[in-house]
């Protein structure tokens, strides 16, 4: 996770939240030294950014229950549910990965008993990392089990690109590894399932773009899940305008359109308040055709550059020669992922992966 990328949210792991944890876990160990896990955990918290917070729980329990690795878990195990953040709980996985790495198989049975409780899905790389055949033995075991959270991990924790956590290269060359547990998941009854089985998917799609259109050629479109997942797991093929993407989703034709109007305004605007862009499409078509629409805008770059956002407008199933009006707002404001520079914004009209419009607006960052 990036520190800077959020910054009041270190006080998930303030003062109050170290002594809660403090209590919480005198109670569960007797011979849990609070003085000492107090000072350690304390010293220059004020300075620390979120991870390095949640680092130093880990730490400051460790020094604080001084036992040995398996007792430590169990204690553990005791604490995870009476602590009532689920991003605090982070700090149990973290324990695994920071000091279970000679207990491999023990260390992947605490990551999946902690993963409800928040998610074991950083810390399970480190064993990854360590074995890649021996963590994936366990994570195949985990696509069956009973509990959405646990067949999660098994999907999220070894994505080849995971954000907020290094990249997992062995598996960024050759994902097939991790085809038997994609493909077990791939019409999963859960959402919080499915959104990362997509995720996983649309990671590989940035290094083996064919061998997941291949993969996902083979699914059965009729399952509302598995076209669910498919399409999501398409969505950074789709907005690069993949013809063999968008041939999945029914899209592959150049889109017989023509484009009366297609505006955005203000032309001007500051930082924080919003565009609206309106689009008018006539089918030229004599037959119904599915249209994928997009839109991308090119932000302007610190260097004076732009660099372009695709961004999902509609699809939608146009009859012969029906006329389509859109209408959509986006506000301009900075985000913790992106800072605006001011300058000419262009913005392109994207049907079927293909550039038929184009406007924009010019921001002032000004106060």
């Amino acid at each position: 996770m990036d520190d800077e990328s959020a910054p009041a949210l270190k006080n998930w792991f303030d003062e109050a939240r170290f002594r809660s944890v403090a209590g919480e876990l005198a109670k569960v160990h007797t011979g849990f030294d609070r003085k000492r896990f107090l000072k350690v955990a304390l010293a220059g918290l004020e300075e620390l950014s979120l991870m390095q917070r949640l680092r130093r729980m880990t730490f400051a329990a460790h020094e604080g229950m001084e036992l040995e690795f398996l007792e430590a878990v169990e204690v553990l195990k005791e604490l995870a549910p009476k602590i009532d953040h689920s991003f605090v709980t982070l700090f149990l996985p973290d324990y695994v990965a920071s000091y279970g790495q000679e207990n491999f198989d023990e260390s992947m049975e605490a990551l999946k008993f902690f993963t409800p409780f928040g998610s074991s899905e950083f810390a399970v790389r480190e064993f990854l990392k360590m074995d890649l055949k021996r963590g994936l033995r366990f994570m195949r075991t985990w696509s069956k089990d009973e509990d959405e959270h646990v067949r999660r991990l098994s999907c999220e924790g070894c994505r080849p690109r995971l954000p907020w956590s290094f990249r997992l290269e062995v598996l960024v060359r050759d994902p097939e590894p991790v085809m038997p547990i994609l493909d077990r998941l791939k019409a999963d009854r859960s959402l919080y399932v499915r959104k990362s089985v997509a995720n996983h998917l649309n990671d590989i799609t940035k290094d083996h773009p064919t061998r997941v259109i291949e993969i996902l050629r083979g699914w059965d479109w009729s399952n509302a899940h598995s076209a669910w997942i498919a399409k999501r797991a398409l969505r950074t093929l789709i907005k690069a305008g993949d013809r063999e993407a968008l041939a999945l989703m029914g899209a592959g034709e150049m889109a017989k359109v023509k484009v009366g109007a297609f505006r955005v305004e203000p032309r001007q605007i500051k930082l924080g308040e919003a565009v609206a862009m309106e689009a008018k499409i006539q089918s030229t078509s004599e037959q119904t055709q599915k249209l994928v629409i997009d839109y991308a805008v090119h932000y302007v770059k610190k260097s004076g550059g732009t660099s372009a956002k695709v961004f999902k407008w509609k699809e939608l199933m146009l009859g012969a020669g029906e006329v389509l009006v859109l209408r959509k707002n986006q506000r301009i404001q900075n985000f913790t992922t992106r800072v605006h520079h001011a300058g000419w914004h262009g913005v392109e009209l994207l049907i079927n992966g293909e550039k038929l419009a184009a406007d924009g607006f010019t921001l002032n960052v000004e106060g």
